[in-house]
C-alpha cells in the first residue's frame, strides 16, 4: 500500500510573502496593506497571520496597477470594474451551461443531420406543407 502524503490545494499552490510581492512589483508593503482594506485583494493567510499572495492574487494586483498607474482609474473605480468582471465571468459561466444544456437536448443523437445541413451550399430550413384554401373555393 502506497503511503504518500496528499497534497492540499493550499500546498501545492505557490504563495508570496508581502515583501516579495512588493519587491516584485515595485510598490510599498502598504499599498498591498491598503488594497486588501479596501477589498480589492484579499490574500490568505499563515497559521502565524502572515499575508499569503498566491498567483490569482498576483494576476489580481497586475489588473488594479493596469487600471491606476495606466489609466489613472481611482481606488472606487477599480473596485467597480473588478465587480463588472466578477459579474461578467458568472454571466459567461452561465451561458456556457446554458449551451451545454442546449447542445445536449436538441443536438445530441441528431449530429449528422446537422453536419449535413452545415456542409450545405444553400442553408435552407425543413419545407412545411401549408395548405391555402381560396374564399371562392368553399362556396359551391
Amino acid at each position: 500500500m502506497n503511503k504518500r502524503k496528499k497534497t492540499t490545494e493550499k500546498e501545492s499552490k505557490k504563495y508570496y510573502h508581502i515583501s516579495n510581492v512588493a519587491r516584485m512589483f515595485d510598490i510599498h508593503p502598504q499599498t498591498l496593506r491598503l488594497y486588501e482594506r479596501e477589498g480589492l485583494l484579499k490574500p490568505s493567510r499563515s497559521e502565524g497571520n502572515t499575508r499569503l499572495y498566491s498567483d490569482d492574487d498576483l494576476k489580481q494586483l497586475v489588473i488594479i496597477l493596469n487600471l491606476t498607474r495606466d489609466l489613472g482609474v481611482n481606488l472606487a473605480g477599480v473596485d467597480v470594474v473588478l465587480n463588472m468582471r466578477q459579474r461578467i465571468e458568472r454571466i459567461e459561466a452561465e451561458v456556457n451551461e446554458f449551451l451545454g444544456y442546449i447542445r445536449k437536448e436538441y443536438f445530441e443523437g441528431r449530429e449528422d443531420e446537422f453536419e449535413y445541413r452545415k456542409q450545405a451550399i444553400i442553408q435552407m430550413r425543413p419545407a412545411k406543407i401549408v395548405r391555402i384554401v381560396r374564399e371562392d373555393e368553399g362556396k359551391e
